[in-house]
Order: structure tokens, then C-alpha cells, then sequence
């Protein structure tokens, strides 16, 4: 059985560190690079770093705070907000990212998921799906949650798999900084009908929400930002509750 990956998420604005609640009223949280780096060295599988305001205000991702980033942690990280293009994924990666993520821009150009992929591979290129439960249907959302689609999250997931993408990230914009739990659900559809992992995101906080998203809807890592910012739970110990119930979790010690 692979073993399940832990996710700290940085949102990030103007170079620092950021959390809201349902993607609104942001307040800093701090240093994106020292916050990486603390992860880093204390049992995070894997960290992504999201330009959160990159798309809505038409900028590009900053490759010296990638660059800066790759310096300092010693662990696989991805980069989204503002790529929007083959030139734009290259310089990404060639800063130091692992993987990168789109969101509005694949909504906007999908074909732009097949150019990544073909150029560096499938494993790659992340879809990041912001989607919000509207009238019983899961209704995606772009520019950091702002602007609504014609799209559905599990039509959209299934044409991006079929485009190359290499591992959806679903957000939750219900459950977004609520602490209520992950939308276990849509997640779990998601996990029984694509053949590429899926991260869960929005809603943590509790060691049994993690629990949860890997037992019930078979995810195969799980995000959350909030409360490992703010030290409410703690990786190593979430990773041995984890081990402790049967649920494979990578080195935590």
C-alpha cells in the first residue's frame, strides 16, 4: 500500500504567508520561506505554495521566491498562481519547484495541461479544482474562488485526467477554514472514478478529519493550512495516530 502524504499549504500574497476562511478575510500568517523549511524539517511529506492573488491581478508567480524556496527545504514542493503558459511552467521548474499547479488558466486554455504534460510529464502538472456545492451540483470557481464557471468538478477532473494531468488537488470552498472536516463525499467519487490521486483540501481540523478523508474517501494525500500554521496539530504526532489505526504513513519520527 502506498503510503499516504501530508500536506502543509502555503497561500501565499505579496510573498508572504496568508489564511482565510471560505477564501476570504485573509490575515498573514508569515514567512513563506521559514514556514517551508519548518515543515521541511519536521515531517511534511510534501508542501505547495499557492500564489493566491497571481491570476486575479493578471501577475506571475515570483521564480526568486521558488529559487529561495528550493534553498532551504529538502522536500518535493509544488507552485501555482499566474502559469499560464509552457514558458511560464519551465521557469517554475527551473527555479526548484517539483511540480506546478494550474487553475483559472487550464479553465481558460485546457489544452495548456496537455502542453505540460507532453513537454515534462504527466507527474508534472497538477489540477488545482476550486468548487463550491450549489443546487446539489459541485459548481467550479477560478481567480482564487472569485469568478463562477459553467464547469462541474467531476466532468472537469475526469477531462483534465484525459488532457494528462497528473493529480487533481480539490478544494472545497464550502469547507474552506471551517475545521468542520473534508468534503468527504465529492471526494470519494472523485477517488472511484479517476485513475490519478487525488489530494484533499479544505476543512481540516482534527487528527480524526485526517483519519477520515484516507479511510472513508481513499484519498491519497491530504492538504491543510490553518492548523499546522498555527501548531494545532502537529505532523509527527497526526502521522503516528495515522499509523496507529492502520492507515500507511511515511517516516514520522
Amino acid at each position: 500500500m502506498l503510503a499516504k502524504r501530508i500536506i502543509p499549504c502555503l497561500d501565499i500574497k505579496d510573498g508572504q504567508t496568508v489564511k482565510g476562511i471560505e477564501f476570504e478575510n485573509l490575515q498573514l500568517v508569515g514567512d513563506s520561506v521559514k514556514l517551508g523549511k519548518y515543515y521541511s524539517d519536521n515531517g511534511a511529506d510534501e508542501l505547495v505554495f499557492l500564489d493566491i492573488t497571481a491570476s486575479h491581478e493578471k501577475r506571475k508567480t515570483l521564480s526568486k521566491l521558488v529559487t529561495r524556496i528550493a534553498k532551504e527545504i529538502n522536500i518535493p514542493f509544488t507552485v501555482g498562481g499566474g502559469i499560464s503558459s509552457l514558458q511560464d511552467a519551465a521557469a517554475i521548474l527551473s527555479a526548484g519547484a517539483d511540480k506546478i499547479t494550474v487553475n483559472s488558466s487550464a479553465i481558460k486554455n485546457p489544452e495548456l495541461i496537455s502542453l505540460i504534460a507532453q513537454k515534462f510529464g504527466s507527474q508534472f502538472i497538477v489540477l488545482a479544482i476550486d468548487a463550491r456545492l450549489e443546487n446539489n451540483q459541485w459548481v467550479v470557481y477560478k481567480n482564487g474562488g472569485r469568478i463562477k464557471t459553467e464547469l462541474e468538478l467531476f466532468s472537469w477532473s475526469k477531462q483534465a485526467q484525459y488532457l494528462g494531468c497528473g493529480e487533481i488537488l480539490f478544494t472545497s470552498m464550502n469547507h474552506d477554514g471551517t475545521k468542520n472536516g473534508f468534503a468527504l463525499e465529492p471526494l470519494k467519487l472523485l477517488t472511484k472514478n479517476l485513475n490519478i490521486p487525488v489530494i484533499a483540501s479544505g476543512g481540516a481540523g482534527s487528527i480524526k478529519d485526517f483519519e477520515t478523508v484516507f479511510s472513508y474517501a481513499g484519498v491519497e494525500a491530504a492538504l491543510a493550512a490553518s492548523v499546522f500554521h498555527y501548531k494545532e496539530i502537529e505532523i509527527k504526532k497526526l502521522k503516528r495516530q495515522l499509523s496507529l489505526h492502520g492507515i500507511s504513513v511515511r517516516d514520522y519520527q
